[in-house]
């Protein structure tokens, strides 16, 4: 299944699913300040981010829809100014809209990784850049995507309660791209402490 047997979706099924609950139960009580709040992204609010999971939780349904229509399907409708309308256009929502909307857009995912067929889990789909992927990837992509963004929200859960697998995994990738973000010379001297951290282009 892309690489992956069937223990290995349904561990990673059950991550997705247990980095969901832990977001539920920070969303649990929100008011409308608490939305309107800034969250740790420069210029995005509360309501920003938890419109982003939303909206991203709804793109890994689409594609994982159209993989099982034999069909390779855009993250996001319109491509990245899509996906940027969309987040501006529901991050000023009230927090009760804002958690219904985020409680049933995870829900929708569970579901469609449940009833993902092994055929579907062995083919490929698309990713934000147009790249073509292992559709298994989804199910760590989205447990990662709700991690990361859960700590984003600056409301007190964070990076150091990150799961060990989750960090286990993603360190290494995140480790081999960083040739890619600075300046090379720079990072082979912070890493051998030589000097100082250098800036990081972003990730993504």
């Amino acid at each position: 299944m892309g690489g992956m047997s069937e223990t290995d979706i349904s561990a990673d099924l059950a991550a997705c699913a247990q980095a969901h609950a832990r977001l539920h139960q920070t969303l649990d009580g929100l008011d409308d300040a608490a939305v309107r709040a800034p969250s740790l992204l420069p210029g995005w609010t509360v309501g920003h981010v938890l419109t982003h999971l939303a909206r991203n939780a709804d793109s890994v349904v689409r594609r994982l829809d159209g993989a099982a229509r034999g069909e390779l399907v855009e993250q996001y409708e319109g491509g990245q100014p899509g996906r940027a309308a969309e987040i501006e256009d529901g991050q000023g929502r009230g927090a009760a809209e804002l958690i219904a909307d985020v409680l049933a857009a995870d829900a929708a995912v569970e579901a469609a990784f449940a009833r993902t067929p092994a055929e579907v889990w062995q083919g490929q789909v698309k990713a934000g850049d147009g790249r073509l992927i292992p559709a298994t990837y989804l199910l760590f992509a989205r447990w990662r995507e709700v991690e990361v963004h859960h700590a984003d929200l600056g409301l007190g859960y964070g990076w150091q309660q990150w799961p060990d697998g989750l960090v286990a995994r993603w360190l290494p990738e995140l480790l081999a791209g960083l040739a890619g973000r600075a300046d090379e010379r720079a990072l082979a001297a912070w890493m051998l402490g030589r000097a100082p951290a250098p800036e990081l282009r972003p990730w993504g």
